[in-house]
């Protein structure tokens, strides 16, 4: 039996989240996902009276590709994924593989080379289309957030098809205390960080970009960073499970890295130079996500969380890092896990997950 949510999905990715117009054209790229999905999508592109087009991938087909990876092989391919790409207005991505270590036994150098050859195009999408990503629920999803599957698939549609208009004022209320602010400390276990954000712009996201959304994110001056943070939700990036993440800077470097794999986590961050600097800052406040699942989508959202990602910076919030990594790793300052205090300019902004200004008390969760 057909389950209406799709097509309640389907309508708000095509009208609410990238908008998409008469006459436009829109990349629709699906991994394992079910087939009823993209045909939602296709029927709801028509329905505006645009024009889809579908890109159909799988994870194991994606892992034996990348096993034997070649610079030469890859360059052609992200040069094809590029013209398709500037082909397009609107780009709509849906990943659902069943198994999030799917990519952990592929060479690291593999990971870094097709990382930095598929950068450009990931760039390109990122700053001259219209576009939103999102998971597909399955039983592995399921595991990770310790629900039973039918569980996971309300709270997954419920998360997803949040009111995210409602939050508008206050995300908009954040990013301007954002732009306006020049530093900013975090305090918590094993945290003691300093950072500059001054004249780059704070971005509310409500929807627009990320299923499920609700975040805030700027960047630090990139030169300006001091001191160490110990993040608390667990992550996984290149097919990798990482725990207990402690990172240490100094003139915004990362000049020490921990974690429960210490040599894998350095080798990511030996990437490139940029990799070893921060590319964004963000402040999460998805009222329905509580708990971290290992899924960058919806814990980076997580109600009373930021996350300081090492890597590329966003060309809307710009300090003008570049890398082919992007690693946004979480930490939640809940009382449960810790609490913890963000101040902008010496003012708290957030207290154990909570704000404090009034005009931003309707993010609280």
């Amino acid at each position: 039996m057909h389950d209406p949510r799709i097509d309640q999905l389907a309508r708000q990715l095509v009208r609410y989240s990238t908008q998409t117009q008469k006459g436009e054209n829109v990349l629709i790229e699906l991994f394992d996902v079910p087939e009823e999905v993209g045909i939602a999508l296709v029927r709801e592109v028509r329905a505006v009276k645009a024009t889809p087009f579908i890109n159909i991938q799988q994870a194991k087909i994606s892992r034996e590709m990348a096993m034997g990876a070649t610079e030469e092989q890859y360059a052609i391919l992200s040069k094809n994924a590029m013209h398709q790409m500037k082909s397009v207005d609107c780009y709509i991505a849906i990943r659902g593989s069943h198994n999030v270590n799917e990519l952990s036994d592929v060479p690291s150098k593999n990971m870094q080379m097709i990382a930095s050859k598929m950068r450009p195009v990931l760039n390109e999408r990122i700053n001259k289309t219209r576009w939103c990503v999102l998971r597909w629920p399955h039983p592995s999803m399921a595991q990770s957030a310790g629900m039973s599957t039918a569980a996971f698939e309300d709270f997954y549609f419920r998360v997803c098809l949040l009111d995210y208009a409602k939050l508008k004022k206050g995300m908009d209320a954040l990013a301007k205390l954002m732009t306006e602010a020049k530093d900013v400390h975090i305090m918590g276990p094993g945290t003691d960080l300093r950072f500059s954000i001054a004249d780059i712009p704070g971005i509310a996201c409500g929807g627009s970009h990320n299923i499920p959304d609700g975040e805030c994110f700027t960047a630090p001056v990139k030169d300006s960073v001091e001191g160490v943070i110990s993040y608390n939700a667990p992550s996984i990036y290149q097919g990798i499970a990482f725990d207990n993440v402690k990172l240490e800077f100094s003139k915004g470097k990362i000049v020490k890295a921990t974690a429960n794999n210490t040599k894998a986590i350095n080798k990511i961050f030996d990437t490139d130079p940029g990799a070893r600097y921060i590319g964004e800052f963000a402040i999460g406040f998805n009222p329905e996500i509580k708990e971290p699942m290992r899924d960058i989508l919806f814990d980076e959202k997580i109600a009373g969380s930021f996350h300081f990602t090492p890597g590329q910076a966003y060309e809307v919030a710009d300090n003008g890092n570049r890398s082919s990594v992007h690693w946004d790793l979480v930490n939640i300052q809940r009382p449960e896990y810790g609490g913890g205090e963000i101040r902008f300019d010496g003012q708290v902004i957030r207290r154990n997950g909570q704000f404090l200004p009034k005009a931003l008390q309707v993010l609280n969760y």
